[in-house]
């Protein structure tokens, strides 16, 4: 009885970049078969069906092989099972990291727990986004927020050493272990209007400005963690809506420093009053656990702009103003 094998031999590892991302974004091998097909694949490679089939099957369980690698992608480089071009390594690992913005918004600010697991049914329901490429992105921000929770040093630089991110990347990531450790409630109906990068762009913000590492460079701790002395100092600043003067000089100071940065700047200069005041008193609550978790909320119900302009830079901007 004779058996037909397919046997291919070679050196390099063939991955195929299109066949890569449709894996990871949890397409079955039929699905993804069926794509390439209509894409005219055939055609020009003047293969048969049953070839493309044979090579999607392939590709896909060199993918999942490769991925207990991608875990700590350090290893694909000291590897020698898979022979895989630096600039290819590279390719996988910044890929299989990317995530879709409309999945981490709907788990920023959560707790990465098996719970917020559980409920990624819904979440893949309601973003369109696979389960499976759900709980891949899931996963590792999880895998991502355990291994930096344990390193000394600033957050970036050590989410970019670990896992050979790109700068962009590693800041993202960042920002989303910077709100799951400090639990800032994002999900509230109010903020459905903000991505996920104008709450990057505050993290960076907040992680640069307010975090212990930030305020004090001498200290090795992980800058992920607000600093508890600069948040009680910031019930000082009550003075600055008590005294005409000062509100006065604080108004001078501001304004100074956002002219020219920000389209909200008429409104803001007009309703300065009302802005402080709200951003004081903001501030001066930021001892409370569930102040902290409310910061953005308050920011957008307290602080009164003109409808539309609170956007990450303003957000940015009402952040530095309770600093300065």
């Amino acid at each position: 009885m004779s058996v037909e094998l397919d046997v291919f031999v070679g050196n390099t590892t063939i991955m195929d970049e299109e066949v890569y991302q449709f894996w990871l974004d949890g397409y079955t091998v039929n699905d993804a078969v069926k794509v390439r097909m209509e894409g005219g694949v055939l055609e020009e490679c003047e293969a048969s069906a049953e070839v493309l089939r044979s090579d999607t099957m392939d590709q896909y369980r060199t993918f999942q092989m490769c991925e207990r690698l991608l875990h700590s992608p350090a290893k694909l480089a000291n590897q020698l099972l898979f022979q895989i071009p630096p600039h290819r390594q590279a390719m996988l690992i910044e890929r299989y990291y990317t995530f879709d913005g409309v999945f981490v918004r709907e788990v920023l600010g959560k707790k990465l727990s098996k719970g917020t697991k559980k409920d990624l049914d819904d979440v893949s329901a309601k973003t369109g986004v696979t389960l499976k490429s759900c709980r891949r992105q899931f996963d590792n921000f999880k895998r991502v927020f355990k291994v930096v929770e344990e390193l000394k040093g600033p957050l970036v630089e050590n989410i970019r050493q670990h896992f050979l991110l790109s700068d962009k990347l590693a800041r993202d990531y960042a920002a989303i272990v910077f709100f799951a450790n400090n639990r800032f409630e994002t999900g509230k109906k109010k903020l459905h209007y903000l991505t996920f990068q104008d709450f990057a762009f505050c993290a960076g913000q907040l992680i640069s400005n307010w975090t212990v590492g930030a305020l004090d460079n001498m200290v090795e701790d992980m800058d992920v963690d607000l600093e508890k002395e600069f948040l009680q100092d910031l019930k000082e600043l009550k003075i600055l809506i008590t005294d005409k003067d000062l509100l006065d000089q604080h108004k001078s100071l501001v304004c100074t420093a956002l002219r020219g940065k920000t389209k909200a700047f008429n409104e803001m200069e007009a309703n300065f009053k009302n802005l402080s005041r709200g951003l004081v008193n903001i501030a001066a609550k930021l001892t409370n656990t569930k102040d902290v978790r409310d910061f953005f909320i308050d920011l957008v119900e307290k602080v009164h702009l003109v409808p539309g302009t609170i956007k990450g830079a303003v957000l940015s901007h009402n952040i530095n103003a309770i600093e300065s």
